[in-house]
């Protein structure tokens, strides 16, 4: 198996990632054929699974957005994934171009991806970092210099923490990214759920397990809900995907009552 000229050393071909996954819904070319497979498994279960892919990045555009217009201008995205079309950087820096971005990922294509876009951009970076170690990942952010932990910061956890088991305690993660930053600072979360269509969230859940070997935690409406823990939420609440703070009809890629995902922010009081 050739390794693409866009992949680091060392990365491992044989098995899928949920970056390089994400990326294959969405349409894009930094993936490899085991992700291409695993993609088109799930969409065989779940043939409207691109439609999930489209809402969540649609909702990502909208919450930073949102954060600008709150007076947000740093971002701390984890778990961010493959750099497509309308990254955080972009559309914050269209708005402000003094937003800054740091990137973190566990994936290094996904890194390495990044840190290729943002060469001549010196408000945005990208680390190689594990949510599961919270203190270790806000030290790397801390010695770019792109985060100043003494102002607000957006913190965006878009489509990862179903990527993290219940004994990894997720909670305590968002809970001690709470703990790291100041009064006015967000968090925006984006969760695979089982609430609207509990078969299909079935289908994919065993085909994660079978055919892609990642694990993936669908969660209640109450759980994700329960995931923003000291945070206050932000109206209209843990919502489906498409119903949060739609923009435009161009934001419904799924239709009310069908979304496999749910979303929502909080902020810190």
């Amino acid at each position: 198996m050739d390794r693409p000229a866009w992949a680091p050393e060392g990365v491992d071909m044989s098995r899928p990632s949920p970056a390089r996954m994400y990326d294959a819904l969405l349409g894009g070319s930094h993936n490899f054929e085991v992700d291409r497979q695993a993609a088109e498994a799930g969409k065989a279960l779940v043939p409207d699974l691109p439609r999930l892919a489209l809402s969540n990045r649609a909702f990502l555009r909208r919450a930073v957005r949102f954060l600008v217009d709150s007076g947000v201008r740093q971002f701390l995205d984890i778990g961010s994934g493959i750099p497509t079309a309308g990254n955080v950087h972009e559309v914050a820096q269209s708005i402000d171009p003094e937003c800054r971005v740091l990137y973190a990922d566990i994936d290094p294509v996904a890194v390495a991806h990044a840190r290729a876009i943002l060469r001549d951009n010196d408000r945005a970076a990208a680390i190689e970092a594990d949510l599961r170690e919270p203190a270790n990942l806000l030290e790397q952010a801390r010695e770019t210099g792109i985060i100043d932990f003494e102002q607000p910061v957006g913190i965006l956890l878009i489509a990862v923490l179903h990527l993290m088991a219940d004994e990894f305690d997720p909670l305590g993660k968002v809970n001690a990214l709470y703990d790291a930053v100041p009064v006015g600072s967000y968090v925006a979360i984006s969760h695979l759920t089982s609430a609207t269509r509990p078969d299909d969230a079935a289908k994919l859940v065993e085909n994660s397990a079978n055919v892609s070997r990642i694990g993936l935690q669908f969660r209640s409406r109450p759980e994700i809900t329960a995931l923003f823990g000291k945070w206050e939420p932000i109206e209209p609440g843990v919502v489906e995907l498409p119903l949060w703070r739609p923009e435009s009809d161009r934001d419904q890629h799924e239709a009310p009552g069908r979304s496999l995902g749910l979303a929502g922010m909080g902020r810190k009081a």
